[in-house]
């Protein structure tokens, strides 16, 4: 027997169809659970909701090719015609170290449903909502968001560092600094972002607002909830001051004198390929902004325990002479 629903959402699906694809059987689907199984040309049907599905998403890291990732789909939402970003559930998990302390990680997709739901319309996040598939998968509908990640717009700033760290750096600051408020926000809700990267930073096109993507990880955590999240943090600023990555291997070739002046403290705690003591490389970064990075360095003493830390240095940093 036909339902004259599912005849509708043909009809609106076949107006974003090729030709070729208009031909055949449409499949909808209620049930997500085979991810592999949501292809081209698939409508996915949440309640009444309707999403045409385009293609896999993809995502690229630290200069290595984009790769699909089957779980999360392009989609177009067949009542409004908007592009949509659909996250299906997938379960993952791995342990993640920094200096001596591990942390393990997991894919949560009621962690990221909640957070959707606690930042509604904050302006520093990607929107969107979460509702459950007929085999109660919570799959996550997400805004799409027109930009570029905040790695991209910094490696199209083709300057001398100088000139970018005095004529680019402050403005690129005050807007990560409303990111690191964000952040706070999910902490002082008890929440935590889970996966922070400086590719999961958003520039949206129309405003320029630097918003946060990809909330679906979580990890376990001994002394500090917050302890991931803001080593994330550490890295992204320390990428950020150096106008990218200072590696230890372009700079004995570039700079010899500047690498041979390093030792093992002045590594970032993390990827210890880089270097986070980057007044050593670039003498004019201010001592106040160094002695923030070096939080994140081999060499620290001590850490971060909340964002209100960072935020409060940062800011301190912000208001001294010779910052703008």
């Amino acid at each position: 027997m036909q339902n004259p629903f599912h005849d509708q959402i043909r009809r609106r699906a076949a107006e974003y169809l090729s030709d070729s694809a208009t031909g055949t059987e449409l499949k909808i689907l209620t049930d997500t659970s085979d991810f592999f199984a949501v292809d081209y040309g698939t409508v996915i049907l949440l309640n009444t909701k309707g999403y045409l599905v385009r293609q896999n998403a993809k995502e690229g890291r630290f200069g290595i090719d984009e790769q699909e990732k089957f779980w999360v789909k392009r989609a177009i939402d067949l009542e409004t015609g908007q592009r949509k970003i659909i996250k299906l559930v997938f379960h993952e998990r791995f342990t993640a170290h920094v200096g001596d302390i591990a942390f393990e990680c997991f894919r949560s997709p009621h962690k990221e449903a909640r957070i959707l739901g606690l930042v509604g319309s904050h302006a520093n996040f990607m929107h969107g909502y979460a509702a459950a598939d007929e085999a109660g998968n919570t799959v996550r509908v997400i805004d799409f968001i027109y930009g570029k990640p905040l790695s991209a717009a910094i490696e199209e700033l083709d300057c001398p560092h100088d000139i970018f760290f005095h004529q680019h750096f402050p403005a690129v600051l005050d807007s990560f600094l409303a990111c690191i408020e964000a952040i706070r926000f999910l902490h002082d809700n008890g929440e935590k972002h889970g996966d922070i990267r400086r590719d999961h930073i958003l520039i949206d096109h129309e405003s320029g607002i630097y918003r946060w993507i990809d909330f679906d990880f979580n990890y376990r955590h001994r002394e500090n909830i917050y302890g991931y999240d803001l080593f994330g943090l550490g890295n992204i600023l320390i990428y950020l001051v150096g106008q990218g990555d200072v590696l230890l291997s372009n700079l004995k070739v570039q700079d010899p004198k500047a690498f041979h002046h390093l030792n093992e403290e002045d590594l970032n705690i993390v990827f210890h390929h880089r270097v986070a003591n980057l007044k050593k490389i670039y003498p004019y970064i201010p001592e106040k902004l160094n002695r923030i990075l070096l939080y994140f360095s081999k060499g620290a003493g001590r850490f971060y325990d909340h964002t209100r830390q960072v935020l409060e240095d940062l800011n301190d940093y912000r208001a001294s002479p010779g910052s703008a």
